[in-house]
């Protein structure tokens, strides 16, 4: 298995790094990445995309994660373009993704319910059989900017996904504080009335992508975790190589050393399990168990990096002006965005028969 960039790649990897270090996080950067095509990454080119596949994705949200470049990308050119893709009406995807794929239009998704939980059985917005909408979803990336939203929600007995648009009567968008650093809003639906077009494709296929969107997400989560895990441990080097103390550098110190081993395994381990998940998807091979030990283990071996980074360059690091502590907010929200290291543990357990 080679898991080394085609050219196409290189020259993305290459691209994003370059751009996202010059253009840094202005308000701007979301219609610059739209100029290069990345919202687009995943539409098929009928439909105004590039055609990629989710390795090209996944390189391209480690370099987001690299710069902790904020802005909507997984949400909607990642979880909502695959639930599209997957499960949208004919018309859905005529009238939405050629939009998606320029910029023009951000489609975000409103998954999450009270409970916390990402598992899709335990939905508790409920959608009566009259076709109205009532419950709340939290932690849902944009709301403030999509011109429309795909929720899921409980009718009579199935999960189903519905798109709505969040100026509709009965729906209403408020701020969370946390310590994130993209906002994040909670959107509430009183009597919010669905009309039948708004309704994805029959069941089956709902259910197929649902779950498909949320291994997309999952794994793009991951590639974020794992770049910006990766600045960290460049960060950390070259603060140990350069930290003059008690008359020479601290990496002359046998713990330093220990500690930036330490975080050069994680790095690595991490990419290689994402790697590998992202190759298996977009091969088309069963990817279940892989999606999961990749998200789990870059959970918590990213987290790892981080605060064995805030160790090695003590106090500075805790600094506002200082990029480690928005690294390291950033791997902590993606760690738990698209389920946390104990509901995929969970998934791996299931899949080698314990309970």
């Amino acid at each position: 298995m080679d898991f080394r960039p085609s050219t196409a790649q290189q020259l993305l990897i290459a691209t994003a790094r370059d751009f996202l270090r010059k253009r840094g996080d202005d308000s701007d950067l979301w219609t610059d990445m739209a100029g290069l095509g990345w919202p687009g990454l995943l539409i098929p080119t009928e439909h105004g995309g590039s055609g990629g596949s989710l390795l090209d994705v996944v390189l391209l949200v480690e370099e987001l994660g690299r710069a902790a470049a904020p802005g909507p990308f997984v949400a909607t050119a990642v979880i909502a373009t695959s639930l599209l893709l997957a499960a949208g009406t004919t018309e859905q995807r005529r009238r939405l993704l050629p939009a998606m794929a320029g910029g023009e239009r951000i489609v975000g998704v409103a998954l999450l319910d009270d409970g916390g939980s990402f598992d899709p059985t335990r939905v508790a917005v409920a959608l009566t059989p009259r076709g109205r909408l009532s419950g709340r979803k939290i932690f849902v990336e944009a709301a403030d900017r999509a011109d429309a939203l795909l929720v899921t929600a409980r009718s009579e007995g199935d999960i189903v996904t519905v798109l709505i648009s969040k100026d509709q009567p009965g729906v209403a968008v408020t701020p969370l504080d946390t310590i994130g650093i993209e906002p994040v809003f909670e959107v509430s639906f009183d009597d919010v009335a669905i009309s039948p077009e708004a309704r994805l494709l029959p069941l089956d296929a709902q259910h197929t992508a649902l779950w498909s969107a949320l291994r997309a997400g999952a794994l793009a989560r991951a590639a974020e975790m794992v770049g910006a895990a990766q600045r960290v441990m460049e960060l950390a080097v070259e603060h140990a190589r350069t930290r003059v103390q008690g008359g020479r550098p601290i990496g002359g110190y046998q713990a330093i050393q220990h500690a930036c081993a330490d975080v050069v395994r994680d790095v690595d381990a991490a990419r290689g399990l994402l790697y590998a998940a992202a190759w298996k998807t977009s091969e088309g091979l069963p990817a279940t168990t892989d999606v999961a030990m990749a998200k789990a283990y870059a959970g918590e071996a990213c987290l790892a990096v981080a605060r064995r980074g805030h160790q090695i360059f003590g106090a500075i690091g805790y600094c506002d002006e200082h990029p480690l502590h928005v690294l390291h907010k950033r791997i902590l929200t993606a760690s738990l965005d698209g389920g946390d290291a104990a509901l995929h543990l969970e998934t791996v357990a299931q899949a080698i028969g314990l309970r």
